[in-house]
């Protein structure tokens, strides 16, 4: 995630029922209660993954559990971070994906080549180097550890490509146009070689801005892609180039782009959230996860909620309000929950796929 994945703010009613859940629950009253593992059976089949992003320490779900209990609802896929060059997180950890599975989600790694303890400029993680070959053997660890492991999980490497904020931008690091593509596939080829069949190649720009490297130069194409995502944030005034965004505002440009470029491909919101600073935060929670979404983005079938307080507060528990208002919303029976302890298709199929196959 970095500062300029954007953010949006529209305030609209919310139908009936979900408007007097949140009104009891704004009035101190308690929601009322929501199985968690079951679909209402007069609702429609889940039709999205939800996820989050709560922590980059899977050894305990804690605050995963902890995000449900205030959700109200389970996860269907768990999100977190590992660097190349973190010092206790940069191996394949075979434990943290089985806490994940055995919780009934998928696990959801984004792969960053770079060290986070410095810069943008760290040319030992320049893409030519990895093009080189110079962290091969690390590649091939982990393409190794994860055919060991042996089950479907998403893997989001050197995303926000367009951008300017990461080493592997081609707009730093002394990049160059075209190496991104030729990173991406050399990597993604030691994991064909190793038989690594297990792992949903995520491709995940950040929404359209000015400025950005055009996404059409940096897709490494059809056969080396699963899923595309998407990054964006409602950041509102949170920063000097930021404006409040509505969901639509926010996506609408980078679907259309997507519809194009790779129109076969199921999509993901792989990061989003909402700043409460100066603007209505429940508003926005519910015209993206009630309207937007469903109404005019169907070919996103996951997206994930990125639940921390970082450059500004992103969590779902930064108000009383905002947190019965994320529940009301993502109650919704289109919404999948934690029901993949057993899923075991690679590329991860869509919801209504995976529902479809267990037939």
């Amino acid at each position: 995630m970095h500062i300029f994945s954007s953010r949006t703010h529209v305030a609209v009613s919310l139908p009936l029922l979900t408007l007097l859940a949140f009104l009891l629950t704004a009035g101190g009253l308690p929601m009322p209660h929501m199985p968690q593992h079951r679909v209402n059976a007069a609702s429609q089949t889940p039709s999205i993954y939800y996820g989050v992003h709560a922590t980059s320490w899977l050894r305990d779900l804690t605050p995963v559990t902890t995000f449900e209990q205030d959700a109200k609802k389970p996860v269907a896929i768990v999100m977190w971070y590992q660097g190349w060059g973190a010092a206790k997180e940069r191996e394949f950890e075979p434990s943290w994906m089985d806490n994940v599975r055995a919780h009934g989600s998928i696990p959801s790694i984004t792969w960053e080549p770079q060290d986070y303890t410095k810069g943008v400029d760290q040319p030992a993680y320049s893409l030519q180097n990895i093009i080189n070959g110079h962290f091969d053997a690390y590649i091939v660890q982990w393409a190794k550890a994860s055919k060991a492991w042996g089950h479907p999980y998403f893997l989001r490497f050197a995303p926000e490509m367009n951008g300017y904020w990461f080493p592997w931008s081609e707009l730093k690091n002394g990049n160059k146009a075209g190496q991104y593509v030729q990173a991406w596939r050399h990597v993604h080829d030691i994991f064909t070689a190793q038989g690594a069949k297990n792992v949903t190649w995520v491709w995940c720009p950040n929404v359209a801005f000015p400025g950005n490297i055009p996404m059409e130069e940096l897709y490494p194409g059809a056969s080396y892609v699963d899923w595309v995502g998407m990054d964006g944030y409602n950041w509102a005034y949170v920063g000097a180039r930021h404006q409040p965004k509505t969901f639509s505002q926010l996506f609408q440009k980078t679907y259309s782009i997507f519809l194009q470029l790779a129109p076969n491909k199921p999509m993901m919101v792989a990061e989003t959230a909402c700043t409460n600073m100066q603007v209505n935060e429940a508003g926005w929670i519910t015209d993206a996860f009630t309207v937007q979404l469903p109404k005019y983005f169907p070919q996103v079938k996951a997206i994930v909620w990125f639940n921390q307080n970082k450059e500004t507060d992103w969590r779902i528990e930064s108000s009383a309000t905002t947190r019965a208002t994320f529940a009301a919303a993502i109650g919704s029976s289109r919404y999948a929950s934690n029901q993949y302890a057993n899923l075991n298709i690679s590329p991860i199929p869509t919801p209504l796929q995976a529902a479809a196959a267990k037939r």
